[in-house]
């Protein structure tokens, strides 16, 4: 009986050992959990100016973005088109076509969306607003509630700054995903399409480039 139990024993011991190898194993394959936030409107026009509208799959972008990390979320950030009242056909058709894209969104694994609203500036012109609030909030509060060990940025206006520094001082590594272009302003001098700023309190940054793109460019089967 006695020696029953001791072989028993053994075997346990090696189970827990096998066991606990395991989990080193995989964690070793980890480096942790992470989240991608993505400012919708700065990817969209990134797409529109530098890839001639190229459509890309989101979740296969978030998952070679992540690379070894665990994907905790990808939180996308954007608005519903403006309405006038009444709205114009064209503005129903955009909406709609709009809709159909977040929807589609919210039906893949770990994603969720953001709205922001879209308000009139000028003739044809409509600008953002509250996006930058909303992922601000989720990058300072995941980050102060330890979810997360590593953050990827795809965005590039300055006001992400002070969340940036925030979630750095709570021991997130901040990953910056920004555009691969420049602009030339009045004065004729060449300007990056992101913030000195942002670029430069960001812990690690990629251009968003052809490499890129080709990867996770969308494919209809």
């Amino acid at each position: 009986m006695y020696l029953s139990a001791g072989v028993h024993s053994e075997r346990q011991t090696k189970s827990l050992i096998s066991l606990n190898n395991s989990k080193c194993f995989l964690m070793s394959q980890s480096l942790g959990r992470a989240i991608v936030l993505l400012d919708n409107g700065y990817l969209s026009a990134i797409l529109r100016d530098e890839f001639g509208s190229a459509r890309v799959d989101y979740l296969k972008l978030s998952s070679i973005i992540c690379a070894n990390y665990h994907r905790l979320r990808t939180y996308v950030y954007d608005c519903m088109p403006y309405q006038g009242n009444p709205p114009t056909d064209e503005q129903k058709t955009l909406y709609a076509g709009k809709q159909k894209f977040f929807n589609a969104l919210l039906k893949l694994p770990s994603f969720d969306v953001r709205f922001g609203k879209q308000r009139p500036r000028g003739e044809g012109v409509y600008i953002q607003k509250g996006v930058d609030v909303l992922l601000t909030v989720d990058l300072v509060r995941l980050s102060s509630k330890a979810q997360v060990q590593k953050a990827f940025l795809v965005a590039g206006d300055g006001d992400y700054v002070p969340a940036v520094k925030a979630a750095k001082d709570e021991g997130v590594s901040v990953t910056l995903y920004h555009s691969n272009s420049f602009v030339v302003s009045y004065s004729g001098h060449k300007m990056p399409k992101y913030s000195n700023e942002l670029w430069g309190v960001c812990d690690d940054r990629k251009p968003i480039d052809s490499t890129l793109i080709e990867q996770c460019r969308f494919s209809v089967s």
